[in-house]
């Protein structure tokens, strides 16, 4: 079984966004996962625990930084294959 993970991440108060969301997708592309970047998200396919798992490293990463953002998650129903 594998799950989707739709996720957008904004970076708040930054003078270079595009850097810091280039760098959220380098750290997903690093994990057992499918990545899908688009304009405005990156998917994620793969395991449900290591999608969740990764969801969670996102945020821990980021409010170790002290960055400030959002970051929005759309889960999809597990599929199997």
């Amino acid at each position: 079984m594998k799950t989707i993970a739709q996720l957008t991440y904004i970076p708040l108060y930054t003078d270079h966004p595009k850097e810091k969301v280039e760098d959220i997708i380098e750290f997903v592309a690093q994990h057992d996962v499918e990545v899908d970047v688009n304009y405005l998200s990156t998917s994620v396919k793969g395991d449900p625990q290591v999608v969740f798992d990764l969801i969670r490293e996102i945020y821990d990463e980021m409010s170790l930084e002290g960055e400030k953002f959002r970051l929005h998650v759309e889960l999809l129903s597990p599929v199997n294959e």
